[in-house]
């Protein structure tokens, strides 16, 4: 009886052990950026953020490249509900569900075709990398891809539409800080038209009381 107890509370210091670890796992929610794997330049950046106890990733950013040809501003071979939404902001890839660091049992969109693929996808120990692979059927048949994590300070580089969107705290945020900005600047021109206007009289009164003096 003794050993029994003494089983149950390694088991449960074990358990009370994996769990912060489980929860220092990096999430995925953030801006990562897919680069063209033979010139090394940006071609998209996804925001990932989570909905409905899902994650999604929409194209936030979009990088055109000239032998890609013109482009519609508008996804006309998207299947289902996402069919003639702007490309900027396009969820891209939907439903995935947290496991620590791995993201299971979602899906991945190819906007030039609309063919819908599986996804999973795992993020670095370190939160910098992202590895993100598409299949039909099989995961080993699928092919990797790797992305990579962007600062926070990058979402300012974001279209208004696309933080009203998804980041609609963030958003908030910037037009107060935009609005603080601009209370700023006018406080300063205020102040600089009264220093001018201190002077422009200063100067009268001296001109006046010059000539008061000349006269006398």
């Amino acid at each position: 009886m003794r050993s029994t107890k003494l089983i149950l509370a390694g088991l449960l210091a074990l358990f009370a052990a994996v769990q912060p670890l489980a929860a220092a796992d990096p999430s995925v929610a953030g801006l990562w950026q897919k680069t063209d794997e033979a010139t090394g330049k940006p071609v998209i950046w996804f925001l990932f953020v989570e909905n409905h106890g899902t994650y999604q990733g929409v194209a936030a950013k979009l990088f055109p490249r000239a032998e890609d040809g013109p482009q519609s501003p508008v996804c006309t071979a998207c299947p289902d509900d996402r069919r003639n939404m702007p490309m900027l902001g396009l969820p891209i890839i939907r439903d995935m569900k947290r496991n620590g660091a791995r993201y299971e049992n979602g899906n991945i969109m190819d906007p030039r075709d609309g063919q819908i693929y599986r996804a999973v996808m795992t993020v670095s120990p370190d939160g910098q990398t992202l590895t993100v692979r598409g299949f039909l059927g099989f995961e080993l048949l699928g092919r990797n891809e790797v992305w990579y994590r962007l600062p926070d300070e990058a979402i300012k580089h974001l279209d208004r539409s696309v933080v009203a969107k998804y980041l609609p705290g963030q958003a908030q945020a910037q037009s107060q800080a935009q609005a603080r900005a601009q209370g700023q600047a006018q406080g300063q021109l205020q102040g600089q038209s009264q220093g001018q206007s201190d002077v422009t009289t200063t100067s009268a009164l001296r001109r006046t009381q010059s000539t008061a003096r000349s006269g006398d």
